[in-house]
């Protein structure tokens, strides 16, 4: 090749890269630029909510590598005959959602909106904790219910939920009960047929999310718990679709909806950094605050018991020294199997069977007659829990909920186990 060709073709490949660099630092700008615009508005700007409720500046570096709390907010239409923009909004939908950086795992727990807290002496649902106080009431409440701290927030209004949904293609939905139900006042019309798949575009996914009843009484029988599952659901569904490489041409779209739509108190680096974490996440887990309806004085309310709620409290607080990082510190879990059979010495050879698979910690003895095989266990994740059943050979697993830390795993040896060739 000659000089002058050899020349040529290095001047195309300079013009080529620098083009690249140019579209990569354009496009960086633009993302960059836009995600900053979703903290303009915000209320709690630079700002997070210690747990005795002031307000203090957000310390950036003290985050950078660590675990987070975020505190999800959809507010509700407020009153639908008032014309003034900043109407107290109650929050329709309330989640935490809490990321494991050790473990790369997501806990999304939802709260209902009926649970009973205290706002300035007096018995209130926690719904109306953004209404009365804004933001840092609503931060407020949910850090003293799970006594947590919460580290950021995110906010968004059902017009801005539509825009969304829409900007990501919508979600095709399998409907699981006929949903019929008309609120003029509010312009709220759902009407779906069980068994029919529906895409689901904005205005039809708010439909869904905000279900509970039929026009004739009929409907969710747990109420708003019901509709959380729904809830899960339908987000489950937005999680596949941000995880399938058809959502890189509505990237654009969707950088154009948040700003007008969404507000939240983290800055376009921790955006970027934490959005990226929560989608490449190993596991999403949906879950639920556990409780009692009970009404108080003619006003139903959802009664949290954090004695049914250990497991969400020691995910949320990272309770757990075992991590698992592809498998587990096998040495570290305590396992107690028991024997539910008259056939001698199965526990014994089960401990063996785990001994060889590099567990250490482990006792025997005899249990209760039982036809079936189980494990119980407490304090893992389902991955882990997934994991767990491969490596044990064992399908049935329950949760423990009265088990006080003495064992991380108890293996129930039943006569399935015992007619098996050993």
């Amino acid at each position: 090749m000659s000089k002058k060709r050899k020349r040529g073709v290095l001047k195309i490949i300079l013009v080529f890269i620098t083009l690249t660099l140019c579209i990569a630092v354009v496009g960086g700008t633009y993302l960059y630029d836009t995600l900053s615009k979703l903290s303009e508005n915000a209320e709690l700007k630079d700002h997070i909510i210690n747990n005795k409720g002031s307000i203090k500046e957000k310390n950036r570096e003290e985050k950078i590598d660590d675990s987070i709390n975020v505190l999800a907010l959809g507010v509700d239409v407020g009153d639908p005959t008032s014309k003034k923009q900043n109407d107290p909004k109650r929050t329709d939908t309330m989640m935490l959602i809490h990321y494991n950086s050790a473990e790369k795992l997501v806990n999304v727990v939802s709260i209902p909106r009926d649970t009973l807290i205290r706002i300035n002496k007096k018995d209130a649902k926690i719904n109306a904790a953004h209404a009365i106080g804004g933001v840092s009431y609503a931060i407020d409440a949910v850090e003293k219910l799970l006594d947590i701290k919460i580290d950021y927030y995110g906010k968004v209004n059902y017009e801005g939920f539509r825009k969304i949904i829409d900007s990501i293609g919508g979600v095709d939905m399998k409907i699981s009960r006929t949903m019929n139900y008309d609120d003029y006042s509010q312009n709220l019309h759902i009407h779906f047929k069980k068994g029919e798949t529906v895409h689901l575009d904005g205005e039809k996914a708010e439909q869904f999310f905000r279900w509970r009843k039929n026009n004739n009484g009929t409907g969710l029988s747990e109420g708003d718990l019901g509709r959380i599952e729904n809830q899960h659901l339908f987000i489950e569904k937005v999680v596949e679709n941000l995880k399938s490489p058809k959502i890189i041409p509505r990237i654009p779209g969707i950088l154009m909806t948040l700003p007008k739509y969404c507000e939240t108190n983290m800055s376009a680096d921790e955006i970027i950094k934490y959005g990226y974490e929560l989608i490449i996440a190993d596991e999403v887990e949906l879950q639920t605050l556990k409780g009692d309806s009970q009404y108080i004085n003619g006003i139903s309310y959802f009664l949290y018991d954090k004695s049914l709620n250990k497991e969400i409290l020691r995910e949320l607080h990272e309770e757990r020294v075992v991590k698992m990082s592809g498998n587990f510190d096998k040495s570290a879990i305590k396992i107690k199997v028991l024997n539910c059979t008259k056939k001698t010495g199965l526990a014994a050879h089960f401990r063996k069977q785990l001994g060889q698979k590099g567990y250490k910690n482990i006792s025997i003895g005899n249990g209760k007659a039982s036809n079936t095989t189980k494990i119980q266990l407490e304090g893992f994740s389902n991955k882990q829990i997934n994991y767990i059943k491969e490596e044990f050979e064992v399908k049935k697993v329950e949760k423990i909920s009265d088990n006080y830390g003495k064992f991380d795993i108890i293996v129930m040896l039943g006569e399935d186990y015992a007619n098996k060739k050993h």
